[in-house]
């Protein structure tokens, strides 16, 4: 049998469960942010590494396929030929000088061409990219760049006029289903906020 409850104790275990909550919700962000930092660094390491090779079409193609070969071998799911696409699209659509606009001049620590990336910059590009990898690369499949900074907005947010958008849920729908109103106002009033977009 349980004890009594002492005088104030629901609100002490409604404290301690937000606590713990919150720190939960915490965690995965930040697995989320060091994972799409971790891939806009292996972007950033491929467009390097093709630029080396002279960007030959052929040649990317087969670095590609043998870093997805290798990667996986050794890491399992997530680097798929598809999602070493996605990581180049990532950091050609986020370049490092866009990373340090978003981030104040003393702090930025991107790697120059050809260094490697140290566990800072990664912090630094947390920072840029707040959001989570399937989000992005949802993102990078919307052309229209006002749109793209609608629904970026709309995914930090949380929650839009048309419900919650996920990385899971395409853009301008709710659950899966089209939203009637999803066009982004920008004319005068566009939703800003998310860093490094203008």
């Amino acid at each position: 049998m349980l004890p009594v409850r002492p005088a104030g104790y629901p609100a002490f275990l409604a404290g301690i469960r937000s606590l713990v909550e919150h720190a939960r919700r915490q965690t995965a962000w930040t697995v989320n942010s060091i994972l799409t930092a971790t891939y806009w660094e292996v972007g950033r390491r491929i467009v390097e590494r093709e630029q080396g090779g002279r960007a030959r079409a052929a040649y990317g193609e087969a670095l590609l396929k043998r870093l997805s070969a290798d990667l996986s071998g050794k890491f399992g799911q997530g680097f798929s030929l598809r999602n070493l696409r996605l990581m180049r699209q990532l950091y050609l659509a986020w370049p490092p000088a866009r990373i340090r606009q978003t981030l104040s001049a003393e702090s930025a620590v991107i790697p120059r061409p050809g260094q490697e990336s140290p566990l800072p910059a990664l912090v630094e590009v947390m920072k840029a990219l707040p959001l989570s990898w399937s989000h992005y690369v949802r993102l990078l499949q919307v052309d229209d760049r006002a749109a793209w900074e609608f629904y970026a907005v709309e995914a930090l947010r949380g929650a839009g006029r048309c419900g919650n958008w996920t990385g899971r849920s395409s853009p301008g729908s709710s659950r899966g289903r089209p939203c009637p109103d999803a066009r982004p106002r920008c004319s005068g009033g566009a939703p800003s906020g998310i860093p490094g977009m203008t």
